[in-house]
């Protein structure tokens, strides 16, 4: 799994959730930076995350996430 391949599952899942086409994102991207990425919507892409590549993200994990290049470690890692 490469980590571009992560990148664009999660603008798929981002876009999902947040119920808007064509989000970009990029490994430094932060919940500063998309707007509607708040602490809810953040447990519910991590949802998403878990439920499309089969994994589970421990809570420190996900804390210790600071931009989607963490969330794509995190997931190719599991």
């Amino acid at each position: 799994m490469e980590k571009k391949d992560v990148l664009t599952a999660l603008e798929d899942i981002f876009s999902k959730v947040l119920k808007r086409e064509g989000i970009t994102l990029d490994y430094d991207t932060t919940a500063n930076d998309v707007d509607g990425w708040d602490s809810i919507t953040n447990m519910t892409i991590i949802n998403e995350v878990e439920k499309y590549y089969g994994i589970h993200l421990k809570m420190r994990e996900i804390i210790k996430m600071k931009n989607v290049g963490g969330l794509c470690e995190a997931i190719i890692n599991k």
